[in-house]
């Protein structure tokens, strides 16, 4: 059995964390799995057992701090890949990336085959990203849309489609696991789920539901995810909407929560794979999301669920201000909620949709991939 080594900066949170931890679980009946991070405090996601080996380097302010920690993270996995014979490291995200071609390359292991993992559009504008392409094994590409992008920048021609993966029955089961503690009962719910990041546009969000619970007042909101979102609880007041928002915080199974969702509404700017959007339909969720720069238009493969156009990056707070493609938006959103039969064609063609992404076809592909 190949010794497969999965490097993250921690298991904190995070899209890129959830799916390293979710590949270790579903790759242990096939390698000899561990998980190294620079940092083991706070880990959000079960790993089932999995060996964790903590580098003991977290992020450090500072650009000499930085340049430090990245050859101290590269030595570190080095010799963690020489005591465990490791055949395979694969990491998650820009830092990791960028220990893991220091470990594998500029330190001269030999023999440990260096996977790495592009899990955002965010990652084009990082300055190593072109040294990832020419010293990597494998890039995956967490879209197909990212992958062309890196191939017609760097002329790279190690890079492979790996989109994100989900067990429909599995979510389903989890969902009935435990009940979404909510303010109130009823109504028409609008989810979305994501941390507060400003990449998110949960101002946008916010400013939508505004103008769709104006037209229909039994409608709510509810976001899931990590944050204090102060921000966005202002904003939710000064639009008069506030006992109609919910917070509802990190939640490690929020399938009870996406349950009591009518529709999910995507409003980032920026994603690689939303795997929150693709968890959300396989929920039975109909969905809209912005056309950001990868993702949703893959996802929604032009039938599969409403695209709405991108909109403003930076962050407005002001509740009097409403911008057109907001007004847009909220007036789809409005009148798929009016439309019983629209609702319900959609919620079947976002279940159809999510089983396409299965845990079957992400195993295979990389089984094949490690014979080679």
């Amino acid at each position: 059995m190949k010794k497969l080594l999965l490097i993250v900066p921690s298991l904190h949170q995070g899209g890129s964390e959830k799916v390293c931890a979710m590949t270790a679980v579903i790759l242990k009946p096939y390698f000899d799995v561990q998980i190294a991070v620079f940092d083991s405090r706070n880990i959000d996601f079960d790993v089932e057992d999995v060996p964790i080996s903590d580098l003991g380097l977290p992020s450090r302010p500072g650009k000499l701090a930085k340049v430090f920690n990245v050859l101290r993270r590269g030595y570190r996995l080095k010799r963690l890949k020489r005591k465990e014979e490791i055949d395979i490291a694969y990491s998650f995200g820009p830092t990791a990336n960028l220990a893991n071609i220091f470990a594998g390359r500029f330190f001269s292991r030999k023999g440990a085959k260096c996977w790495l993992g592009v899990m955002s559009y965010m990652d084009m504008d990082n300055p190593w990203l072109g040294l990832f392409c020419r010293r990597a094994d494998r890039l995956l590409c967490c879209s197909e849309t990212l992958r062309g992008m890196i191939e017609k920048k760097y002329a790279c021609s190690c890079t492979y489609t790996l989109t994100g993966f989900f067990d429909i029955p599995q979510i389903q089961a989890r969902a009935a696991e435990g009940e979404a503690s909510l303010p109130w009962q009823g109504g028409r719910v609008i989810v979305s789920m994501g941390r507060e990041d400003v990449v998110k546009g949960f101002w946008h969000l916010i400013k939508i539901f505004s103008l769709v619970h104006r037209e229909l007042p039994d409608t709510r909101l509810l976001i899931i995810g990590k944050g204090e979102f102060t921000a966005y609880r202002k904003l939710a007041a000064d639009l008069g909407v506030a006992d109609a928002v919910h917070f509802a915080g990190l939640q490690k199974n929020p399938y009870p929560y996406l349950k009591k969702g009518t529709l999910y509404l995507l409003t980032s700017y920026w994603e690689g794979f939303p795997n929150a959007l693709v968890e959300a339909m396989a929920m039975g969720l109909p969905a809209v999301a912005t056309d950001c720069m990868t993702g949703p238009a893959e996802i929604f493969d032009g039938k599969y669920g409403i695209l709405v156009p991108n909109m403003g990056k930076e962050p407005d707070m002001d509740a009097s201000h409403i911008e057109k493609e907001e007004k847009n938006t909220a007036a789809r959103v409005t009148a798929l909620l009016q439309d019983e039969e629209e609702l319900a064609r959609y919620s079947r063609l976002s279940v159809e949709r999510a089983g396409v992404f299965s845990k079957e076809a992400y195993i295979q592909k990389i089984r094949e991939w490690s014979l080679n």
